[in-house]
């Protein structure tokens, strides 16, 4: 291993009386070289994420540092306290977090933002540093800086704003970049960028980089060493290609297995009519450059069928019309033209009284749960809210909702807690458990579990088959990874740039892809370096 720059020994972390378990972390050691890249893997829970806001000094109210040491060059920074953290975040040690929407001021430019630690930490003039923000932005392979550096972070695209965040990380040249799930809940083609734009950052600026990541695909193509977490421990270390081959604990291979391609049995295909059927949709987005406005085709002509008791997967890349098709059918936009059938009535012709009746018979889990949960507002009155709204009675809907938490694997407390007191996984059972609620024919997940990690994923995916075989459920499954969709889906539809470029059962679609995107998806899934690989062929063809 390269000369240490970070060395963490028996570090262990307490969490709060009330938690589940004692330490988030326990007797954590960590050794993480000059230029070395090193992937932290784990489930929701395992710690990881709070290993890296423990070297930042960054741990919550209520969690603190029982033992250990973390030293960054030989100097212990838990003793640093506040202030001296403040003089090496930014400057020292850096941190890419896995939201940057959540991260970045959306009441700010984007280079303003960057220009923030430029300030504080340099003595660089305005001019200096102008320079330095634009020269950042062209580092990270962003477009036309002198504009984008006065966008605010809204008009940016989810891979633009994590570019954003790495450059405001790079301002300082720090010595060390912490990367949480920064590529997480990003497509195929994003995610190779950023993992491209993390390695040729650790080339250039000789900089280590602590990768936080649920993704044995990234740890695949970029890492140099694992350190496999669970529960708060380290359960296995070592060298990549010695954890990804061999590894020693069962906790890790169940990791591996959790993320392999696995088709969903075949089952005999419906035969009733369908429920829901949409033809020839077309939407616009409008653009404003300057003073001109541009047109942005988001669906072009979608066709799609749904029979009773199926799941429909819709797979593609970002900008591919997957979310815009999944808003269109539940009118949440305004389509172009087109015709939306449910149960043989034209949604796009309803409007006030009869839409609202309607409205329960298609229903959709979003891909954020905590986004979509009111933070001020119990589990119970969020879960009641919809029933209510539609003249059931409050005990009946009560009852009712209480059913639905054990049915989706949460205890009856949940009832009366509020969203924060939930990780990912539980926040997205809530989600399907208020959506499942309104007695929907039609189920629509969009991108519901992108940002959860592989074990997660796969209680997610098993939840909505137990759930959709018991309430005889259609299911439109939205996702970017066809791995994902292939384990869940009977047929799936691939998009790319507003179109079906192809439908068919899952068998089919892996035994013998048409189009050179459906290849690509499904060499995203063995990895950012089968893709590039697959990417450069199709450009070259």
């Amino acid at each position: 291993m390269n000369e240490s720059l970070l060395s963490i020994r028996g570090l262990s972390v307490r969490l709060p009386a009330s938690a589940e378990r004692e330490h988030a972390l326990h007797d954590v050691d960590v050794q993480l070289g000059r230029g070395e890249l090193l992937c932290v893997v784990g489930e929701s829970g395992s710690g990881k994420s709070t290993l890296g806001a423990a070297i930042l000094g960054l741990l919550p109210a209520g969690v603190t540092v029982a033992a250990g040491s973390v030293q960054l060059d030989g100097r212990d920074l838990l003793r640093l306290g506040s202030r001296g953290m403040r003089d090496i975040r930014g400057r020292e040690i850096a941190l890419v977090a896995q939201d940057p929407l959540a991260a970045l001021n959306p009441l700010q430019p984007v280079g303003a933002q960057i220009d923030e630690g430029l300030r504080l930490h340099t003595a660089l003039r305005r001019s200096e540093r102008l320079a330095r923000v634009l020269e950042l932005l062209n580092y990270v392979g962003l477009p036309r800086v002198e504009r984008l550096r006065r966008a605010y972070p809204f008009q940016l695209s989810g891979g633009q704003r994590q570019r954003v965040a790495i450059a405001m990380a790079l301002a300082c040249e720090p010595r060390l970049l912490i990367a949480d799930e920064a590529t997480s809940a990003l497509d195929a083609a994003t995610r190779v960028q950023i993992l491209d734009l993390l390695q040729r950052i650790r080339r250039d600026k000789g900089m280590a980089v602590l990768l936080i990541t649920h993704d044995f695909s990234v740890v695949r193509a970029v890492a140099e060493r694992v350190l496999v977490m669970r529960d708060g421990m380290v359960v296995e270390q070592g060298e990549c290609q010695q954890v990804l081959e061999n590894p020693r604990a069962d906790y890790t291979r169940s990791l591996l297995a959790a993320t392999r391609l696995q088709p969903r049995s075949a089952r005999q295909p419906a035969v009733a009519e369908p429920v829901l059927v949409a033809h020839d949709l077309h939407k616009r987005h409008w653009q404003r450059h300057g003073l001109r406005r541009q047109a942005v085709t988001a669906l072009d002509g979608v066709d799609l069928q749904l029979r009773p008791g199926e799941t429909l997967g819709i797979v593609g890349e970002s900008g591919s019309g997957k979310s815009t098709l999944a808003r269109a059918l539940l009118r949440l936009l305004p389509l172009d033209r087109g015709s939306i059938r449910l149960d043989g009535r034209e949604l796009l012709s309803l409007g006030g009284r009869s839409l609202r009746a309607l409205r329960p018979q298609i229903q959709m889990v979003f891909q954020d749960p905590s986004a979509s949960f009111n933070p001020r507002r119990r589990i119970g009155d969020t879960l009641l809210a919809g029933p209510l709204a539609q003249g059931v009675e409050r005990a009946v809907a009560e009852r009712e909702a209480r059913q639905y938490l054990q049915w989706v694997g949460l205890p009856a407390s949940a009832f009366e807690a509020y969203p924060h007191a939930f990780s990912g996984g539980q926040r997205q059972r809530l989600a399907i458990a208020r959506a499942l609620l309104m007695k929907p024919r039609v189920l629509v997940a969009d991108e519901c579990v992108s940002a959860l990690d592989a074990l997660v994923q796969a209680q997610i995916l098993e939840l909505l088959e137990r759930l959709q075989a018991k309430l005889g459920l259609a299911l439109i499954f939205i996702t970017h990874d066809l791995g994902v969709a292939v384990r869940l889906c009977d047929r799936v539809l691939v998009m790319h740039q507003g179109q079906v470029v192809e439908n068919a059962a899952t068998g089919e679609l892996l035994a013998s892809p048409r189009h050179p995107q459906t290849r690509m998806l499904l060499a995203a899934h063995a990895g950012p370096a089968a893709f590039a690989a697959t990417a450069a062929v199709t450009e070259t063809t």
